[in-house]
């Protein structure tokens, strides 16, 4: 599981980068709508869910080593 939840990580920061691209060259070209804008905030909320879990996984195996041994 911790290795699916890597991998959509990485492929989630991907389509942000895209997407923020995406929205630098419509706001360049003069071609910036509302929906451009949003692009971005999808891959943006799955990357806050997976890296608050990558973050957390350290502590929560620490937490979990330290029960079993006291």
């Amino acid at each position: 599981m911790n290795k699916w939840i890597r991998q959509t990580h990485r492929w989630l920061s991907i389509a942000f980068t895209l997407a923020v691209i995406i929205n630098g060259v419509a706001v360049g070209l003069k071609k910036y709508t509302a929906w451009v804008g949003l692009l971005a905030l999808l891959p943006l909320a799955l990357l806050l869910f997976t890296g608050l879990y990558l973050f957390v996984l350290p502590y929560i195996a620490k937490w979990g080593s330290r029960r079993r041994m006291g």
